[in-house]
């Protein structure tokens, strides 16, 4: 899972899995959140392009095991005695938001949406291999293992479901752009032990 299969330009501060570590329960109930996230938006995707066979056959399968992936969340928390508490502003997300390319063909707007959710998946991934590496909790240890193998497989997914809409250049091309906007914005980004991201 290093930069190379991952693709992304700028790894997370090194010092955020030990704040993280000890704000634990703030980061079970942010990753929830992301979760649920995760599923809401492969469902958004299948509804919105529902004529698009081979996203409805690649995603579908997605919603079901990021719903599994919450309530796995939900289970860690409840052996710790946390509890589900309100949703937060999810700045990464509101930030990557606003790289998103509006307008143009149909394709292009399903590229775009694929392309940013791979880049989710991919920085998700890197946090959780963090987690897995750096954290002292034993069974979170072995969670966060598993999660990172399956974002690593979200990540490809998307990114291959983009290379059938249009021509792998030009998502290529858009890919390396993304990737250069999300860097930015992981540089100006708090390190913050209560997100995921």
């Amino acid at each position: 899972m290093d930069k190379h299969v991952l693709g992304l330009e700028l790894p997370t501060d090194p010092r955020w899995a030990n704040i993280a570590e000890k704000n634990i329960e703030e980061i079970l109930i942010d990753h929830a959140y992301c979760e649920q996230k995760a599923a809401s938006s492969c469902i958004s995707l299948i509804v919105k392009f529902p004529e698009k066979k081979e996203l409805v056959e690649m995603l579908t399968p997605v919603v079901a095991e990021e719903w599994s992936h919450f309530e796995r969340v939900i289970e860690e928390m409840k052996k710790r005695g946390y509890t589900l508490g309100p949703m937060r502003k999810d700045e990464y997300v509101a930030r990557l938001n606003k790289i998103e390319k509006k307008g143009g063909s149909r394709e292009e707007q399903l590229v775009e949406k694929l392309l940013l959710n791979a880049l989710i998946e991919a920085r998700s991934c890197e946090r959780f291999r963090l987690l897995w590496k750096n954290i002292n909790d034993e069974e979170l240890q072995k969670f966060y293992y598993e999660l990172m193998v399956s974002e690593a497989g979200h990540y490809k997914n998307f990114l291959q479901l983009a290379k059938s809409y249009l021509p792998e250049e030009r998502v290529m091309e858009r890919w390396r752009e993304i990737l250069a906007a999300e860097a930015e914005i992981i540089k100006t980004l708090e390190v913050r032990g209560d997100r995921m991201h």
